[in-house]
């Protein structure tokens, strides 16, 4: 029973930290972002909803399979990156969406990016599988570094 509701808490953290970026800053998707120009491979924007859950979802699942492995002193430090990435990730949402700082954001996502690589390979190092299931996620914001780069340079 434990470990059942450990893995809700890790998933759970994730998907909400996502849902309270995605409520406040949605509203600025249907005023703000589409008066934007943007590239050829601008995904459609329902796209990213279901993208976002899956990520949040597997970034929480790995979490528990390193938290279940990891020694008491790796703890922490599994903790803080993983909380670290999930801030950026949190906050770009904001810098992008809420402020329109699409400079800043270019630099931020950057950040982020680094911030999930160094989760990998500290993941990695604990459990392969927490390490492999979060490619996706720093494919999708690899992707994602494009497309801010490119929305900043055509506006």
């Amino acid at each position: 029973m434990k470990k059942t509701i450990k893995l809700v808490y890790c998933v759970l953290i994730p998907l909400i930290v996502g849902g309270v970026s995605g409520y406040f800053t949605t509203k600025n998707i249907a005023t703000w972002y589409v008066t934007l120009i943007k590239p050829s491979f601008n995904p459609p924007n329902y796209l990213f909803g279901p993208v976002w859950t899956t990520l949040y979802i597997l970034m929480g699942f790995s979490l528990f399979l390193v938290l279940n492995k990891a020694k008491e002193l790796d703890r922490n430090k599994i903790i803080g990156v993983f909380s670290l990435q999930l801030i950026l990730n949190f906050l770009w949402s904001f810098i992008f969406f809420e402020f329109h700082q699409l400079c800043l954001a270019c630099f931020e996502i950057i950040v982020m990016w680094f911030s999930i690589l160094y989760m990998i390979i500290l993941f990695y190092k604990t459990n392969k599988w927490a390490a492999f299931i979060n490619i996706p996620y720093l494919l999708w914001v690899s992707f994602a570094s494009v497309l801010t780069f490119s929305i900043y340079f055509l506006n």
